[in-house]
């Protein structure tokens, strides 16, 4: 199997995003635009990543930190131009390289995979992602001579007729390493003055290299961003496909439009998920859970079989073992929760002293009255009571009863004609 290097062009600068932050920092579903593209080519097996950075270097090598090599376009002409970039980088290597645009965030690993395995089982000198869209704007257009890729066409360059012309680019390719390196320093500015990338593929076509295809399955892998709107509009497609995946393996989701399930989560079958309902990434929640509505699980968690995590509930590095509840307006901080035990209403772990965070760990089989504190750190054994209204600041034995509360003062008639 040939080795498969990874190229990311990420140098590009667009004001359209109307924010601080260039279009690739923007942030979908808690990760950034470029290492969502990034993580997808390593998922794909690709483990040597450069991206192509300009004026937004710091910003990108803030995300991306040092899992990639950089490499610099100080000018922004091009596509073309970016690989140009990349030639002494590239030059001594063999196999395939995959070129990824830096903004296609819900691209699969799947995808970028398939891409790669035909573009080595046919000996392809390039394979091109493509799809097939109603309402192409924006995009530039495959065109097919005897149905074999020969050329694509950037949206600015074409024709009336390459307009009409359905079948896009989607900004994902997989090149013969050596092939590229041959043609690439032959690129000749455009009618804009930019060096295209895609001008190689009529270059390699006329030279009578052998071009390939991969249509993609889904479009919605193929969009780009570069608007708050598309923004929205990803997060949407994303929302959809992680909670279809989760229904398909036997979760109910009572409401797919208003539950953000982040990526790496673990959910059994028949939990439930009542609607304005957030799991972020990494939790792991068992099956027969009950889920919110209007519940918060952060990082860290881990939710037992048949646990309950009610409405307005936040945990955040917590377990909540088999068959325990947190029904309802409570915070659970840095916790363990035992089996079998009851969380009432309003009890919160005090988990963070302004300097540290603690933890708390309660035992099986107890129960928690409502409007109770937990200071961190503090130990509650099992079987154990704790009262109503208590502020809990040290360890509670097993089968005790905590109290922990002013004795109540009745002051007769101090209201009396105010």
């Amino acid at each position: 199997m040939e080795k498969v290097i990874g190229l990311v062009m990420a140098a590009g600068t667009d004001d359209r995003m109307k924010s601080k932050k260039s279009k690739l920092a923007q942030e979908l579903y808690g990760k950034a635009v470029i290492k969502r593209v990034v993580d997808s080519i390593k998922k794909a097996g690709v483990e040597e990543i450069a991206v192509i950075v300009g004026e937004n270097k710091s910003e990108i090598e803030e995300i991306l930190k040092d899992e990639v090599t950089y490499l610099e376009q100080k000018q922004c002409l091009g596509t073309g131009h970016a690989i140009m970039q990349a030639v002494s980088y590239l030059e001594g290597k063999e196999g395939k390289v995959v070129i990824a645009n830096g903004n296609i965030p819900l691209i699969t690993p799947q995808t970028i995979q398939t891409l790669i395995e035909k573009s080595q089982k046919e000996e392809e000198a390039v394979t091109i992602l493509t799809g097939i869209i109603s309402e192409p704007i924006g995009y530039g257009r495959i065109i097919r001579t005897n149905n074999v890729i020969t050329q694509i066409v950037e949206e600015k360059e074409l024709t009336q007729a390459q307009a009409k012309l359905l079948e896009v680019n989607a900004g994902l390719y997989c090149f013969s390493i050596d092939k590229l390196l041959e043609i690439i320093g032959k690129l000749e500015k455009s009618s804009m003055g930019l060096y295209y990338l895609t001008d190689v593929i009529q270059m390699l076509s006329t030279k009578g290299e052998k071009i390939g295809g991969v249509l993609v399955e889904d479009n919605t892998e193929i969009l780009s961003l570069n608007t708050k709107l598309q923004l929205e509009m990803l997060t949407r497609f994303l929302r959809i496909r992680i909670n279809t995946m989760h229904m398909n393996n036997g979760v109910t989701i009572e409401d797919m439009n208003t539950t953000y399930i982040y990526e790496d989560v673990e959910i059994g079958i028949d939990t439930v998920i009542h609607p304005n309902t957030t799991i972020k990434s990494g939790v792991v929640i068992g099956e027969d859970c009950n889920i919110g509505p209007n519940a918060y699980i952060r990082e860290g968690c881990v939710l037992e079989d048949k646990a309950k995590v009610g409405s307005f509930v936040e945990i955040k590095k917590t377990k909540v073992g088999k068959g325990s509840k947190v029904p309802h307006l409570s915070y659970m901080g840095d916790c363990e929760i035992g089996e079998k035990c009851n969380i009432g209403c309003g009890t919160i772990t005090c988990n963070y002293d302004g300097k540290n965070k603690h933890k708390t760990k309660i035992g099986d089989n107890c129960f928690v009255g409502s409007n109770v504190n937990l200071v961190a750190p503090v130990t509650l054994g099992d079987h154990v009571l704790v009262a109503a209204g208590s502020t809990i600041v040290q360890d509670v034995p097993s089968e005790s009863l905590a109290i922990a509360r002013q004795r109540q003062t009745n002051k007769e008639d101090w209201n009396k004609g105010k």
